[in-house]
């Protein structure tokens, strides 16, 4: 395949890049492409001409968004719009990432692909608008992912390690719960969801359901750190208070995975293991 990726030199856009390095790639960051330039993106798909395109790109900074909501909706959700036509033109099958914020996170038991959002927070809207400008479109899968971790850009395996290093004590939220999601693992479910040019919608995140805290612990637990040191609050007691609202339960459960005869992600303890591992060593 000829493979386009936006937002390749994020989180999981370099992982992207690697998951599809026996094909034809195009690594597109900010610099090379900027999705929210619809003209730029128009000629560039039409001069690159890809069998696939993955848009990776996203302002993800979800405190920020909520003082920046049109950068949020220009980059998470026009943007999309502009790769969406662009794919179109040439035939290209779209696979799009979003996210666990679509959600508000009452739900008591895990969110399916068929739950209705109903996303609180700035940038919950702004990717339940890409979601949405993609409705319809025969050619065009989303993949939904959540708590992000692995062993590039800014994240939270990272920032346990680094607090590790300098504090006795790190205290993490026991009233926020999720199901994490290695960049890697995610990067090789969209290049086997590519390559089958499998339409639709999906949910992609590890195996193991945990509460920030009890991730911190198991971080603290890879790294050869005493668990113990993390403490439990809730999210009332974070100093200072996070603008945007984080949904209590984000566990995403991926039933039109597992109805399809799909591989799992696996479990998150055996990919945490591999990238602290990696960050350590």
């Amino acid at each position: 395949m000829r493979v386009l990726i936006t937002g390749a030199a994020g989180q999981v856009g370099r992982e992207l890049v690697t998951a599809f390095a026996d094909h034809d790639v195009v690594a597109a960051d900010r610099a090379t492409l900027d999705t929210t330039d619809r003209a730029a993106v128009l000629a560039a798909v039409a001069g690159w001409r890809p069998d696939t395109i993955v848009n990776a790109a996203a302002y993800t900074a979800v405190d920020a968004c909520e003082s920046e909501a049109d950068r949020a909706y220009t980059v998470n959700a026009l943007a999309v719009r502009h790769v969406a036509e662009a794919a179109d033109r040439v035939g290209a099958h779209l696979v799009h990432l979003s996210t666990d914020y679509v959600f508000d996170g009452t739900k008591p038991t895990p969110y399916d692909e068929w739950d209705v959002p109903n996303p609180r927070s700035v940038y919950g809207r702004s990717k339940q608008a890409g979601e949405q400008e993609l409705a319809g479109r025969p050619d065009v899968t989303v993949v939904r992912i959540a708590w992000v971790f692995g062993e590039h850009g800014g994240n939270i395996v990272k920032t346990i390690l680094r607090v590790a290093a300098d504090q006795p004590t790190l205290r993490f939220v026991d009233d926020q719960r999720g199901r994490p999601t290695a960049a890697a693992d995610a990067a090789a479910f969209v290049r086997r969801i590519a390559a089958d040019r499998r339409p639709g919608l999906f949910h992609a995140t590890n195996q193991g359901e945990v509460s920030w805290f009890e991730f911190a612990r198991a971080v603290m637990e890879s790294a050869g750190h005493d668990p113990g040191r993390v403490e439990a609050i809730t999210t009332a007691d974070l100093v200072p208070p996070r603008p945007a609202p984080r949904p209590a339960n984000s566990v995403l459960d991926d039933v039109a995975l597992r109805l399809s005869g799909l591989e799992p992600l696996p479990h998150y303890r055996e990919s945490l293991d591999r990238v602290v591992a990696a960050l350590t060593r």
